[in-house]
């Protein structure tokens, strides 16, 4: 297996759509290209869901036209329909995500829909993001347990990550969305879904609501991935999951992974610079490797 790990910075779409108050357009725009000039080679910069879902990212159309995209970086955005999608092209996005649920309750919460009728959904927008030769990312939520349902079936989890494989998407990302996993569950999850679909198209997406997001994580490298998504001083949660708090903090993921001879791309101090400020910005708390970095500097 390859060393090197692509971190997918998901703060400024994942983290920011979940605080309590609207986030002024031009931090969104600081924060995007402050991450990416951090070294990062994927940013999820924004969400083009109607406003009234996400207010916090009703701005979207902005932010994308104002950040300085960087050569060799991806701003990846989410759209959960082809108007949406359509709205994302218009301001020049080149990669977009869509999302489901392992769940058929969170879904139904979430989406106001049935897994099944949110593929159909996805369908003419993953075929016109073919025709436009678009990348399209994955999001299967609840992949190890549902606030409303409990437990879910590795089946399920397997069955919707292979139809968005089958539909077109070139990149699966397995979410944790209530933090509830634990690393031999985490594991056995990933590696399910990898007997059926080539393990360098999964990502893992850990929340810390019970602190296993770093060892959950180790768990998947040990079985092969080579993705991970994770947010600037753990910023985010989901505003439609009971109980789930932030993400994992990207400068804890960097620093474990550096720990490990593992290469990212990324400079931690630097980083660690970024998550105190945008931390300072949402009177937040910088996360754990932050901290210490910025003490040693």
């Amino acid at each position: 297996m390859s060393n090197h790990v692509t971190i997918v910075e998901v703060g400024p779409r994942d983290g920011l759509q979940n605080e309590p108050y609207t986030i002024p357009t031009e931090v969104k725009v600081e924060l995007i290209d402050r991450l990416a000039g951090c070294g990062l080679g994927v940013v999820e910069a924004t969400s083009f869901v109607a406003a009234p879902a996400i207010p916090q990212l009703a701005d979207a159309e902005e932010v994308f036209g104002r950040i300085e995209r960087k050569t060799g970086v991806r701003y990846p955005v989410l759209v959960p329909n082809l108007k949406g999608y359509e709205r994302a092209r218009a301001v020049g996005a080149e990669e977009i995500a869509v999302f489901t649920a392992a769940s058929e309750a969170f879904n139904r919460k979430n989406i106001n829909c049935s897994i099944a009728e949110s593929l159909e959904r996805f369908t003419p927008v993953l075929e016109k993001a073919q025709t436009d030769g678009v990348r399209v990312r994955g999001y299967v939520s609840t992949v190890l347990g549902c606030p409303y349902q409990g437990d879910v079936p590795v089946s399920e989890v397997v069955r919707v990550a292979e139809a968005l494989h089958e539909a077109g998407c070139v990149e699966i990302s397995l979410g944790d969305t209530i933090g509830v996993g634990t690393p031999s569950k985490a594991r056995a999850m990933f590696e399910a879904v990898a007997t059926s679909i080539p393990m360098e198209q999964l990502a893992v997406h850990f929340h810390d609501t019970y602190g296993q997001a770093l060892a959950n994580i180790y768990a998947c490298l040990e079985a092969g991935v080579r993705v991970i998504d994770s947010s600037v001083a753990g910023l985010g949660g989901c505003p439609y999951a009971r109980g789930a708090t932030g993400n994992v903090a990207t400068e804890d993921v960097v620093f474990m992974l550096d720990g490990m001879g593992m290469t990212t791309g990324v400079d931690l101090d630097s980083l660690a610079r970024t998550g105190d400020w945008i931390a300072g910005e949402l009177g937040r708390p910088r996360s754990r490797a932050g901290q210490a970095i910025l003490k040693r500097n």
